[in-house]
């Protein structure tokens, strides 16, 4: 039975990973490297600073983690202001049917949590959650279950009755991880992820409340 939700967002509540991409690859650029999508492809769901420093190292950038990403960061969110960009479909009614269910939801997203602000500020959703973490403020990243394992601890839910909704294959591990069953949602923006490791598998956020009521 499913005592709670969780949510990651990029990919999933948002359409964002164009937005990280084309940011990246600029970021790179204006550092003096170049990146291809099909290259970040792989760092997909990983925390900014996992992600940055294995990319300066590979690389070899010249400045630090915290410099790239202060300037990654200044960017995405300009990008995030200007844009109109409603969340994906689906997700608005998704939310309503957990809520008409008394099923808590929460967020366990690796972007940084002014990202994650500036996203649900955007679409007015910053209520909807009963809690909000991100990989930046647990231990270790995705696809260690740690993001997972703080979201359940303030839903006050057992991991194994939770239910978790995501788009990458780092997502996914980490939720399973974590001991929670999980639906894989097929984005193809995301790029090309494995989620053959999900529960279940999705090709739109409508489908997600039958596998809900199935769960009940």
């Amino acid at each position: 039975m499913i005592q709670a939700f969780i949510f990651d967002m990029d990919g999933v509540i948002i359409d964002s990973e164009p937005l990280h991409f084309e940011v990246d690859i600029q970021v790179m650029k204006d550092f003096g490297a170049a990146i291809t999508q099909e290259q970040l492809e792989k760092y997909v769901g990983m925390t900014n600073p996992e992600m940055w420093k294995l990319i300066r190292e590979e690389y070899q950038l010249q400045r630090t983690v915290s410099e790239i990403i202060d300037y990654q960061l200044s960017n995405k969110i300009k990008i995030l202001t200007a844009r109109e960009m409603e969340p994906i479909d689906g997700i608005r009614e998704l939310l309503a049917d957990l809520k008409a269910s008394g099923i808590p939801v929460g967020i366990a997203s690796s972007s940084p949590p002014v990202f994650i602000q500036a996203v649900l500020d955007k679409f007015g959703l910053l209520d909807a959650f009963n809690c909000i973490v991100s990989g930046e403020e647990v231990d270790r990243g995705k696809p260690a279950p740690d993001v997972y394992l703080k979201a359940a601890e303030l839903l006050g839910s057992e991991p194994a009755s939770c239910m978790v909704l995501e788009d990458a294959r780092h997502g996914i591990a980490a939720a399973k991880a974590a001991g929670m069953q999980c639906i894989g949602f097929v984005n193809p923006n995301s790029g090309n992820q494995d989620l053959s490791a999900a529960d279940y598998v999705v090709r739109s956020i409508a489908e997600v409340s039958a596998i809900c009521q199935l769960k009940s």
